[in-house]
């Protein structure tokens, strides 16, 4: 560490820091109110708004202690602790259980208290972790952690290093929440709705509009009529089925009817390290699925490995679900080069006239279906056999072939925009310890940065 920057205890430079609500909340969550916040949702330098909770005004004001604002630095108790994010403008009032909560003080900037924690006090963390079952990073201990305080302007120069990357990164991530809702609303608007269908029915010209939707990709939501040649692929009626109402001439199937290959995977035996060491194949788990592309793995497995288990090799743009432990049940990923995966895994193979986007968005529309499916006493799982036999409408040709060239833009800018964001986060990684601890100065670091972005 840099000698040039003073080390202080945390306690002596914070105005507060305090704990998240302990105690029971199973009973307390209600569908909207006041954000509540777990240790999930707390991700190195970053708030996931992802399975956000919600509690009472009442229930929130009961437990103030606990209240978070903007600018607060949240550090995770339980989980994997140590991690921490500083509170964003758009949480302007929320609430927490499983945080350590900082209130910085006049001698230190809440995001670089964030990349402190994040990067250097590691080992300070990792060395006061109590508890034989479930270890946490107690509030006693977060006190007694030592910081380093250069001067305010030597802390804003750090942060605006390192948070000129940071903010493109969320830029990036924005811009994929949208184009992922554009894609949500198109498929919706086409298969869940049937909207086009039910215009032409009335007598109206259909909206929706491709052209419309991918407006929006540039950064405009414009409404529009769907063009004559896309209108003309929508029959104008429906007709009744097992599943009710569905448009004439389209048939029910399941997503065994979508696939090529469907498929669980496996875990190669960790007693044989020919299976792992010096891996190049990317072996998946569940918990890296965040309904989206997957880059890097945690783990690789050998070229024997792949050979001598039971896990299976599937191609880029196979879709992987989670299939153990609800709610992680439903969540998906999407292959970017050919993969394995575990077995707490189904891998689907879409066929060529159904086309990976089409497949995708079906079980991400499945999702609650699929949780409420799950069973077992332990943890709530499914089967491969459940995500087969899913029922779906399944259209015809021409307008999944449509659907599927207006899809594979906006998914194409989304992988584009996923791999950017991968690549400023390991280059923030990268720069962070190297920067806080003194073997790299700031205009080295400058240098370095604006030639990334």
């Amino acid at each position: 560490m840099s000698s040039e920057w003073p080390l202080k205890e945390l306690e002596f430079i914070a105005n507060e820091v305090t704990v998240g609500y302990v105690g029971s909340m199973a009973s307390e969550y209600v569908e909207d109110g006041v954000p509540f916040l777990r240790s999930l949702n707390i991700e190195p330098f970053r708030v996931n708004a992802n399975e956000i909770k919600y509690v009472t005004p009442e229930f929130h004001k009961q437990i103030k202690k606990s209240a978070l604002r903007p600018g607060d630095v949240a550090i995770v108790r339980t989980g994997k602790p140590g991690t921490c994010a500083v509170i964003p403008d758009w949480l302007p009032d929320a609430n927490c259980s499983d945080l350590v909560i900082v209130r910085c003080g006049e001698q230190i900037r809440p995001r670089f208290l964030c990349y402190w924690v994040n990067s250097v006090a590691a080992h300070h963390i990792s060395s006061h972790i109590v508890g034989a079952v479930q270890q946490h990073f107690n509030v006693g201990a977060a006190k007694k952690m030592k910081v380093a305080v250069p001067d305010i302007s030597t802390q804003d120069a750090v942060v605006e290093v390192l948070g000129s990357i940071d903010d493109r990164i969320t830029l990036l991530r924005e811009t994929n929440a949208t184009l992922e809702a554009i894609a949500q609303a198109l498929f919706k608007s086409w298969f869940v709705d049937f909207d086009p269908v039910r215009a032409k029915a009335e007598g109206s010209q259909p909206e929706g509009a491709i052209q419309g939707c991918m407006s929006a990709a540039e950064g405009r939501m414009p409404k529009a009529a769907m063009d004559a040649t896309t209108a003309a692929l929508f029959p104008d009626s429906f007709e009744e089925s097992e599943l009710g109402l569905v448009p004439k001439g389209w048939r029910i199937g399941t997503v065994d009817d979508l696939c090529a290959q469907i498929t669980n995977g496996g875990t190669p035996s960790r007693s044989r390290k020919d299976f792992w060491e010096g891996g190049s194949t990317p072996w998946f788990k569940t918990g890296e699925f965040c309904d989206g592309f997957l880059l890097e793995p945690s783990e690789r497995i050998t070229d024997e490995g792949v050979v001598g288990s039971s896990v299976k090799l599937l191609p880029e743009n196979a879709i992987l679900m989670a299939i153990y432990a609800a709610p992680t049940v439903g969540r998906l990923g999407i292959l970017t080069e050919p993969s394995a995966f575990n077995q707490a895994c189904t891998g689907m193979v879409a066929k060529g006239s159904v086309g990976p986007w089409f497949l995708y968005l079906t079980l991400y529309f499945g999702r609650d279906w699929f949780n409420s499916r799950a069973n077992g006493a332990a943890q709530q799982n499914i089967s491969k056999a459940i995500v087969a036999g899913y029922s779906v409408v399944i259209p015809d040709d021409n307008v999944l072939k449509s659907f599927n060239e207006n899809a594979e833009l906006l998914f194409a800018k989304i992988r584009a925009g996923t791999v950017q964001a991968q690549t400023l986060t390991q280059l923030r990684d990268t720069l962070l310890p190297r920067l806080m601890s003194g073997q790299l100065r700031l205009p080295e670091a400058e240098s370095l940065m604006e030639k990334a972005l």
